[in-house]
């Protein structure tokens, strides 16, 4: 068994018990495998030893990792997303993480429309107000909803967040925080699908996102190791 395949025993481990402390199913919780600057060799590693689910932060970069693995798999977008690389993302993957604006919305509504299929996306959340981080704030969700509501190419099936770079407890406050506001937003109907999914957790603090609800959660080092400089 390669490292990365124990790697990802460890983590698919772990991730399952945090969800049996939280009283959840283990099957509610997805597990992305962060490919931002991991070479090909280390990712058909990760598809050798059985993971279908992978991340990317760079369209370009994803781009020649799909066409180098082939069919099969699932892509996420998660990093941030320039509206003029709406077209490419919506081509190439499966969920958008990270939508944060209208602007980007309705680039994202006007590719899908071009290529006759209806994008998936999570609204990304910016809870602790960084500068230096995307995201709506919270008290605009609402209205973003409302508004890519409209976009008949674009269903909004969750949310994201990236909170401040702390430890996993001090973390735990802005996963319960997405959940709870997540939850209120179901409840006054918005849009019609569910909201199910709230991408949160990485490396660090996966476990506490998971008992804190998440259903997606965004794994590289912890799987792959630490990451070279990108180029």
């Amino acid at each position: 068994m390669s490292q990365i395949a124990q790697n990802l025993e460890a983590v698919r481990q772990r991730l399952a018990a945090a969800a049996r402390r939280a009283g959840r199913d283990p099957g509610g919780v997805r597990l992305i495998a962060v490919t931002k600057t991991v070479d090909l060799e280390r990712l058909r590693q990760a598809v050798a030893a059985g993971h279908r689910l992978f991340g990317e932060n760079y369209v370009q970069e994803a781009r020649e990792k799909i066409t180098a693995l082939g069919p099969g798999l699932h892509w996420h977008f998660i990093g941030h997303l320039q509206s003029k690389k709406a077209k490419a993302a919506v081509e190439l993957f499966d969920l958008i993480h990270s939508v944060d604006r209208l602007k980007l919305a309705q680039a994202l509504d006007q590719a899908a429309a071009q290529l006759q299929k209806v994008q998936d996306i999570l609204i990304q959340v910016n809870l602790a107000g960084e500068e230096t981080k995307s995201g709506a704030a919270p008290e605009k969700v609402p209205d973003l909803l409302r508004d890519i509501a409209c976009l008949p190419h674009l269903r909004v099936v969750g949310l994201m967040t990236m909170p401040p770079w702390l430890s996993a407890e001090e973390v735990r406050p802005y996963f319960r925080a997405l959940r709870e506001l997540r939850d209120r937003l179901r409840e006054i109907e918005i849009v019609p699908a569910p909201l199910a999914e709230l991408s949160m957790g990485m490396s660090g603090d996966y476990e506490v996102a998971v008992e804190e609800g998440a259903t997606l959660v965004r794994v590289g080092t912890a799987i792959f190791g630490s990451r070279p400089p990108r180029g």
